[in-house]
C-alpha cells in the first residue's frame, strides 16, 4: 500500500506475468486478456495497524461513525439515488416479484435487518437464506427473483455458490461487499461496495455495520426505481440516515458504563439477548459475538419467543440484554418488550437494557439502563448493536483471550 493504489481484477484461470514497466495477462488458453478491470484502492496502509488500541477489534469498533459515513458518503447525486455498479436495467427492477437476500453469520444478521426495511420501504416478499442452505433446498427463483448476495470478503464460498445458483434459475444478483476485485461481486449483476477500509478482526463490527448501511441503500434505491417512495420522503430518511454516523460516536464516547459491566462479568458462563424488530437480529448478532469471541454460551431470541420455551432458560442472577425498540412511533412495540422485561426480572434475571435516551419505562425494571440517542425504529440497528459489540471485546479481552483471532475460525471461509 505504500508503492502503489492502483490494482487490476484477473479471473479464474488467468496468469499474470509483472515486469519493471508493465502487465500481462494471459487466460488459460495462452490468449492474451484486454479486458481486465482496473481499480484504485482507497485506504492507506495505517489503516491496517492497530493504532494505539488493544486490538483491531477495539479499533474497528471505533472506526464505526467513519466507516458508515464513508458507506454513506456520495449516493444522493442531484435528490436521486446512485449506487456503486448498478448494471441492472431499472425495467428489471421493476419487475421484481421477490428478494432473497444470501449470507451467512454475521453478514445473514445484516441481511435480516434488511427483511424489515425492505419489505417496509418497497412491499416486496423478502427472505433470507443462509447460503450454504440455499441451493440444497431447491429454492424457487425465477427471472423476477433478486437476490441478494451479502459478503465482507466476496470469497464466501457458501455464498458464491448460491451466487452462480440463482444465476443459473435466471434471477439477477446484486453483491454487498467490502472487497473490490473480489470473486462475488464480478460474478453479480450489480455491485455495492461498503468502504468500510480493511476490517483485520475475525469477528466483524465495522463491515456489519457498513453491511446494514448498504441494505438500506438499497432497500431506498428500489423504492426510488419502483416508484414506493417519493422524492421528498426519500430525501427524508436520507437525511435522517445520514445523522447516524454522529449518533454512533455518541454511542462510543458513552462505552465506560458497558465496558466496565463487561470486566465485572467476565466470569459469566451464559447470556440471553432479546428484541423485537429490528431488536431480534441485532439480539442475534449480540450472542454471535459473544460465542465467537469470548467462548461462552449466548443465545439471541425474538422477545415474542420467551413464552414460547425459552423462558425455561431464566433462572436466578441469569443475565439478560434486552434491546427495547423506541417508545414512538404509530406501531410501536415497546410496551410488549417492556413487558418482556418484566417477565424475565419476576424470574430472577439481571435485567440489562438497551433503550434510547429518555425512555423512562425501563427504569423500574432495569439493573442496568444503557443510553442510545433516539432515531428511526429501522436505523436503531445502527446503534443498539454497538454496546453489545463492546461487551464481548471488553470480556474477551477481561479473560485473556486474543479477540482479534478466535480459535477454530478464519475471517474468511472459503470453503463449503
Amino acid at each position: 500500500m505504500d508503492s502503489t493504489k492502483e490494482a487490476l481484477e484477473i479471473g479464474q484461470d488467468q496468469v499474470v506475468t509483472v515486469s519493471a514497466d508493465s502487465v500481462a495477462i494471459i487466460d488459460f488458453d495462452g490468449v492474451e486478456v484486454t479486458d481486465a478491470k482496473r481499480y484504485t484502492i482507497e485506504w492507506d496502509a495505517a489503516a491496517a495497524q492497530k493504532g494505539g488500541y488493544d486490538s483491531f477489534m477495539a479499533k474497528e469498533i471505533h472506526e464505526q461513525a467513519g466507516a458508515v459515513a464513508d458507506t454513506l458518503r456520495g449516493r444522493l447525486e442531484n435528490g436521486s439515488l446512485q449506487l456503486d455498479e448498478m448494471d441492472i436495467d431499472p425495467s428489471v427492477l421493476r419487475s421484481i416479484d421477490k428478494i432473497v437476500v444470501v449470507a451467512c453469520g454475521t453478514a445473514a444478521n445484516a441481511g435480516a435487518v434488511a427483511k424489515y426495511a425492505i419489505e417496509h420501504w418497497c412491499r416486496i416478499p423478502t427472505e433470507v437464506e443462509l447460503a450454504h442452505e440455499f441451493r440444497y433446498r431447491d429454492p424457487v427463483v425465477t427471472e423476477k427473483t433478486l437476490v441478494v448476495a451479502i459478503s465482507q470478503s466476496g470469497e464466501t464460498m457458501d455464498t458464491l455458490m448460491a451466487v452462480r445458483h440463482a444465476r443459473e434459475q435466471g434471477a439477477k444478483v446484486i453483491a454487498l461487499c467490502n472487497t473490490r476485485g473480489s470473486t462475488i461481486p464480478r460474478e453479480a449483476d450489480a455491485a455495492l461496495y461498503l468502504h468500510v477500509g480493511p476490517e483485520i478482526a475475525v469477528a466483524s463490527t465495522k463491515a456489519y455495520l457498513g453491511q446494514i448501511a448498504a441494505c438500506y441503500l438499497l432497500g431506498l434505491f428500489l423504492a426510488q426505481t419502483r416508484g414506493n417512495l417519493y422524492p421528498d420522503e426519500i430525501a427524508a430518511l436520507m437525511g435522517d440516515l445520514e445523522q447516524i454516523p454522529d449518533q454512533i460516536q455518541q454511542v462510543l464516547d458513552s462505552s465506560a458504563q458497558v465496558e466496565q459491566l463487561a470486566r465485572d462479568m467476565k466470569d459469566t458462563t451464559s447470556v440471553l439477548f432479546l428484541g423485537r424488530h429490528v431488536g431480534y437480529p441485532t439480539a442475534m448478532e449480540g450472542a454471535l459475538k459473544l460465542k465467537e469471541i469470548a467462548y461462552i454460551h449466548a443465545e439471541g431470541f425474538a422477545a415474542g419467543e420467551l413464552k414460547h420455551g425459552p423462558i425455561a432458560l431464566v433462572e436466578e442472577g441469569q443475565p439478560v440484554f434486552v434491546i427495547v425498540p423506541s417508545p414512538n412511533g404509530r406501531h410501536s412495540l415497546h410496551s410488549k418488550v417492556v413487558s418482556n422485561i418484566q417477565e424475565v426480572r419476576a424470574r430472577g434475571a439481571r435485567t440489562l437494557v438497551i433503550a434510547e435516551e429518555g425512555d423512562d419505562a425501563v427504569l423500574p425494571y432495569a439493573d442496568e439502563v444503557i443510553r442510545v440517542p433516539a432515531t428511526r425504529t429501522l436505523f436503531a440497528a445502527l446503534l443498539t448493536v454497538i454496546p453489545l459489540q463492546i461487551f464481548s471485546c471488553e470480556l474477551a479481552t477481561a479473560k485473556g483471550l486474543d479477540v482479534d483471532q478466535p480459535r477454530n475460525l478464519a475471517k474468511s471461509v472459503t470453503v463449503e
